[in-house]
């Protein structure tokens, strides 16, 4: 069995604030027609209870002119009168007013106190024409993709693959390069040479001390054959 959403509003000269509140509503439809009978359907709720909802209002409206706003808690309308003037009431008919419609008193303004700030301040809501209500429901759903859509920007972390870069630390294995130390080996060659010049040295002291003797063995040489 369907239930009633409970409805509040207000009105103005040359429009009616009409609010439903419904929370999480889920595949609202609303459809208004020109002789004034607004009609209501959605689901919600954790069992996805059916809410249902048909109002006579009292007098014709601007179909083209009136607008609506899908809230997260409430779908607000602006619903614009065919001819301006105040009703004294929101239903046509004699009956009494179903119990879950009420004033709406946040918006309230009596007919004697328009001629201040008629119109609220809406400028925070994104209306939509009742002219365009099916556009507005496929544009509601493809809403929901738009925000899988930034799951994309997930792919950015990717980036972090660049910390490979550090991977250029191999490079301090040109540290190896020490290896050359080894050169140092070179100066066991300066030893060398110093030993080799001591070497030659000693040849050279050598063969002056042979050289000094010779002229002593020649003599006494010549002593003996005499």
């Amino acid at each position: 069995m369907s239930r009633h959403p409970e409805v509040k509003w207000a009105q103005r000269t040359d429009k009616v604030y009409l609010t439903i509140l419904l929370a999480d509503a889920k595949d609202p439809k609303v459809n208004l027609e020109p002789d004034g009978v607004l009609s209501f359907s959605a689901t919600a709720g954790s069992d996805n209870h059916s809410y249902e909802l048909k109002l006579d209002l009292l007098d014709k409206v601007n179909v083209e002119e009136s607008k609506i706003n899908l809230g997260v808690r409430s779908i607000f309308c602006v619903i614009v009168k065919a001819e301006k003037g105040w009703w004294n009431k929101l239903l046509r008919g004699d009956g009494k007013t179903p119990h879950y419609v009420k004033v709406d008193w946040d918006k309230w303004v009596d007919e004697d106190e328009e001629n201040g700030p008629a119109d609220l301040d809406v400028g925070g809501m994104d209306f939509s024409k009742f002219g365009g209500m099916e556009g507005l429901e496929g544009m509601g759903g493809l809403g929901g993709l738009g925000g899988m859509g930034g799951m994309g920007g997930m792919g950015g972390m990717g980036g972090m693959g660049g910390m490979g870069g550090m991977g250029g630390l191999g490079g301090m294995g040109g540290m190896g390069g020490m290896g050359g130390m080894g050169g140092m080996g070179g100066m066991g060659e300066e030893f060398d040479d110093d030993s080799e010049d001591e070497e030659q040295e000693a040849e050279k002291t050598e063969a002056a001390e042979k050289a000094e003797a010779s002229p002593q063995e020649a003599a006494k040489e010549a002593t003996a054959s005499t």
